[in-house]
This record gives structure tokens, C-alpha cells and sequence, in this order.
């Protein structure tokens, strides 16, 4: 039931996925074994997250075929330079006992040093090579995708951004869809109890008889992103993937829209600065 979205490189995904962030050992292999089990087909993971062999022993350990599973990793900052990328990505896939990710992502632009058109070039080659189906990017702004198109001529599928009702990302939003990129959402509740509480969505979610988290994940569908929420609780995995039998007004969406903050970010990790390690 839940829909397909199809990316600029002919790659399908579903329209909402699971992620990894903290789910490490047994814990987490468990909680992954149950998101697949409730129906997740998109696995997020990171290389810095640590958890890629808690993923691949999910996967290995699961019923669902692996072609039946797009599954994500990411890039970390120090591995930049063309061939430390290439090895990163090498052993990401030894860590998970993957032949192949599904989509692999430079995790941040870390634009200071500056070499993320290199990573971005070991992505490109990693693909031909057969280690990646697809290559994206995370936390690239409009002017650091504008450098790899005119670098390379080659547009990422996917950007996963931070994506929020607290910042809800217009412009970076309208970029994308003017460029072919499919825009993906991290930490797409804010990782907020404070947000699941506020008066506007509770409002909506009880006219909806939804909980605020489905409320707020269907936002990010009808927005056009990819929501990636995180849940060890298997209810409530289940209920995250069930936001595809009703619809948000247009009211409703202009009301979550307008919580939005001219820097809603709740870490404060602008991209145009941001190092990550």
C-alpha cells in the first residue's frame, strides 16, 4: 500500500522509509528485523552511524529477499578525497556483508575542505563499477549541487535534508524539484515531543483520527519528500507507515507550514559551514 516514487537514474523507492540513527547490536538488529517486518522497505544507514553490520545482519536474517530492499549509506567527512572514498565505500559494504548499497550518499559537503566533488567522482565510479546503484547527497545546498553538475554533469537522485515542520525548507525544497532531485527528510519530527504537542497538530490529527507523528509524516509525503522516521517500538513503526488512507487540506498543510522558522534547525548545522568528522 504505500506508493512508489521513481528517481532522475530509474531507481523505485517507497514514498516513506526507516531510519537507523542509534539502533547498534542485538537492540538494533531487532528493531530492524521488525521495521522490515511491518513493511519497511528502505533502510537508512551511515557509516558514521556504526551500525552497518547491525543492518547487514538484519537483512541477512530476514525473510524479505534482498532485492526486495533499497538500502542506504553515507559517506562521512574524512573520507573526501577520491580514493579514501572509494575504500569507505568498500568497507561499508564489508562492515553490512552487502554486494551492493542501493543508494549511497555523501553525508555532508563539509565545504571548508572542500573536496566533495572528489567523493562525489568515487561515487560516480563506484556506481559503474556495480558497488552502488544510485548516488545522492546530504545536506547539499543549491550552490554545492550547482559545483558537482557543472564538475561532473551529473545531478544527484536523492538529498536528504533536514525537514521539519519547525523548518520546512521551501526554497531548498523548490530546487530540487526544479532540478530532477528527490528530496528526502531527516529527523522529520524534530526528534520533538515538544512538536508532536503543539496545538496546530494535535488540531489536525484529531480531526483526522491520526496521531500527531501521522500527521506530521504525511505532511513530509504531500510536501513530495521521503520521511525517514526512527522507532525501536514495533506499534509504532506500524503506525508511522500508516499515513496513506486519508489527506491533509490545503489548510492544514498551510497551517504546518507556517510554524516554520527562518532557522529552524535543531542543531544548528548549517551546511554552508558544517564540518562533519
Amino acid at each position: 500500500m504505500i506508493p512508489t516514487i521513481t528517481l532522475n537514474d530509474g531507481l523505485e523507492v517507497l514514498a516513506t522509509g526507516f531510519g537507523t540513527y542509534k539502533l547498534k547490536g542485538q537492540a538494533g538488529v531487532h528493531a530492524l528485523q521488525s521495521a522490515i517486518k511491518s513493511g519497511y522497505r528502505l533502510l537508512d544507514s551511515a557509516y558514521n552511524y556504526e551500525n552497518e553490520g547491525t543492518l547487514g545482519r538484519a537483512i541477512r536474517e530476514t525473510a524479505v529477499p534482498r532485492e526486495e530492499l533499497v538500502v542506504t549509506s553515507k559517506l562521512p567527512g574524512r573520507y573526501h578525497h577520491y580514493q579514501d572514498a572509494v575504500e569507505a565505500i568498500q568497507e561499508s559494504l564489508f562492515r553490512s556483508q552487502l554486494d551492493y548499497f542501493d543508494l549511497y550518499l555523501i553525508h555532508w559537503p563539509n565545504p571548508i575542505q572542500g573536496h566533495y566533488v572528489e567523493a562525489w567522482q568515487a561515487l560516480l565510479d563506484a556506481k559503474k563499477w556495480g558497488l552502488i546503484r544510485s548516488v545522492g547527497v546530504c545536506n547539499f545546498l543549491p550552490e554545492h549541487l550547482e559545483v558537482l553538475e557543472k564538475e561532473t554533469g551529473v545531478l544527484p537522485s536523492m538529498n536528504q535534508i533536514e525537514l521539519h515542520p519547525y523548518f520546512n525548507q521551501e526554497e531548498q525544497r523548490a530546487y530540487h524539484q526544479e532540478k530532477g532531485i528527490q528530496t528526502q527528510s531527516w529527523s522529520p519530527l524534530a526528534r520533538s515531543q515538544e512538536l508532536l504537542d503543539q496545538d496546530v497538530i494535535q488540531s489536525i490529527a484529531t480531526r483526522h483520527q491520526k496521531s500527531s507523528a501521522q500527521i506530521i509524516l504525511r505532511w513530509h509525503y504531500q510536501l513530495g519528500s521521503i520521511s525517514i522516521p526512527k522507532s525501536q517500538n514495533p506499534q509504532r513503526q506500524k503506525q508511522n507507515l500508516d499515513i496513506f488512507d486519508f489527506e491533509l487540506t490545503a489548510d492544514d498543510i498551510d497551517r504546518i507550514n507556517q510554524m516554520t522558522e527562518p532557522d529552524g534547525r535543531r542543531k544548528n548545522q548549517n551546511p554552508a559551514e558544517y564540518e562533519e568528522f
